[in-house]
């Protein structure tokens, strides 16, 4: 792979998207956490723990989310979107910007502090919940009720790559905004 600018956005989206191509996709029958067969499976989990592509994600993900105003944190249901939040606190960092991550579990934890929602504080706070792929929206559903829960303001929902299966509109219909990095069209997968 020929590398370009890694900082011009263009570049390192396009680097992006030829990383989960040549290394994230996989071809044969699956099926979905849905429950829904699928032709092609987009594991982002292959790529957003590479040393190579989690900058890229990060920088993807930071242009993606620039004009949302006033954010403190991001993040979203383990394990899909941690990796994909630390991407975003570190490339944030680097670029002086001030993005704290969370992980919100599955269930609250039943000992200790009984949290779901891990670190920084973000009662208050204007948060993004972040989500690898998209199928159904369920994961991104069950992050903002945690974090409503626990007084953050969701103000929207960004997902790298969006499988185009109904994930939009369900997050849409809950009242938050959703973005997305990369589309099917991208990966040669419409």
């Amino acid at each position: 792979m020929t590398l370009t600018d890694p900082h011009s956005s263009a570049d390192a989206r396009q680097q992006l998207i030829d990383y989960i191509s040549a290394d994230a996709v996989f071809h044969g029958d699956f099926t979905l956490t849905s429950g829904k067969k699928a032709t092609y499976y987009v594991d982002l989990r292959k790529v957003s723990l590479d040393h190579r592509v989690a900058p890229l994600i990060g920088q993807v993900m930071i242009d993606l989310i620039a004009d949302v105003p006033d954010v403190a944190a991001v993040g979203g249901l383990t394990m899909g979107a941690d990796p994909i939040a630390s991407a975003v606190l570190h490339q944030g960092a680097a670029r002086g910007l001030e993005y704290d991550a969370f992980v919100v579990r599955k269930e609250p934890k039943d000992h200790g502090r009984g949290r779901q929602v891990e670190g920084p504080d973000v009662a208050g706070k204007r948060v993004i919940v972040l989500e690898d792929t998209s199928t159904t929206g369920g994961s991104p559903l069950k992050a903002i009720e945690a974090l409503r829960k626990v007084g953050a303001e969701v103000v929207a929902v960004a997902v790298v790559v969006d499988r185009a299966t109904g994930a939009r509109e369900v997050i849409e219909a809950a009242g938050v905004q959703y973005l997305a990095a990369i589309y099917l069209e991208d990966l040669g997968l419409a």
